[in-house]
């Protein structure tokens, strides 16, 4: 049976068996001694994105009190679900991502105060925070992630990839969208020439 520690892109965490790429976290959200979610879904503004393998350190997943490991599809699904990378285990993921987001090269801006802008952008009281979409699809970067009716579609080579529990669906071409899922500071940091991990099943380009 799956431990709830999935995450979708709308930001929930669910019990599904998808094998994603990264790890991460919200702080201490589990009871260890039932590896079961707590009412509370975030005990810290710094929702990180981190590597499942670091100097070889193997876990015990929701075995502790350190932090609740969550899973994500990748890179795209993590931002979308309003994540940053790891300065701790992702270091030169995270420089560029600080870079990216910085409006002068000379603004280094620090994670404390990421951490709150995305925090702002990524909740809506307890629910999902859904941004209007500002100009065509088109125009959006690659790693983005919009929602269409109670789906959710990755931006990537100008086709659209549907996240299922299985991974990726075939890439499709999106003409609208209802919201962005994404925070938008993310959306300016990918802009701004920060590449995302994706998942192998975006690699296809056969669009219908």
């Amino acid at each position: 049976m799956s431990l709830q520690n999935r995450v979708t892109p709308f930001g929930e965490i669910v019990a599904i068996a998808q094998r994603g790429l990264f790890t991460g976290n919200r702080g201490i959200i589990h009871d260890p001694a039932t590896k079961e979610l707590l009412r509370k879904r975030w005990a810290s503004k710094a929702w990180i994105t981190c590597a499942c393998d670091f100097r070889g350190v193997r876990r015990d997943v929701m075995g502790g009190r350190s932090w609740t490991e969550l899973f994500f599809l990748d890179e795209a699904v993590a931002l979308a679900a309003g994540h940053r990378p790891c300065f701790y285990c992702r270091r030169d993921a995270a420089e560029r991502f600080r870079a990216c987001w910085a409006e002068t090269p000379a603004d280094r801006v620090s994670a404390v105060a990421m951490d709150a802008v995305l925090h702002g952008q990524r909740l809506d009281g307890r629910a999902k925070r859904l941004h209007p979409i500002d100009g065509p699809l088109a125009a959006l970067p690659d790693g983005v992630v919009v929602a269409l009716e109670a789906a959710a579609f990755t931006l990537r080579g100008g086709l659209a990839y549907r996240w299922t529990e299985a991974g990726y669906a075939a890439p499709q071409r999106l003409d609208r969208a209802d919201w962005l899922l994404t925070p938008p500071a993310t959306v300016r940091a990918l802009r701004a020439g920060y590449a995302p991990v994706f998942h192998p099943s975006s690699e296809s380009q056969d669009g219908g």
